[in-house]
């Protein structure tokens, strides 16, 4: 079995995910996962598990945390 990076729990239905830059994690959970990969939000610190916003580096879950922040030009889909 294999452990979760995040809580510990050792599972036999534990996954791994490989990022981009090679980084490897082991996780028991998409919960888990997501805690330990996603990015947060730089003005309400909720982790982004969808498309979100992106400005100058700095990442946003969406169009009114960005505005919040200082980011002009960002919008929502309507």
């Amino acid at each position: 079995m294999a452990r979760c990076d995040v809580c510990g729990n050792d599972y036999d239905k534990a996954f791994e995910i490989v990022q981009a830059d090679g980084t490897r994690g082991t996780y028991d959970s998409f919960e888990c996962a997501i805690h330990a990969v996603a990015p947060a939000c730089e003005h309400c610190g909720c982790r982004i598990i969808g498309h979100g916003a992106e400005h100058d580096g700095r990442f946003f879950c969406c169009a009114h945390c960005a505005a919040h922040a200082g980011v002009e030009g960002i919008e929502d889909r309507v």
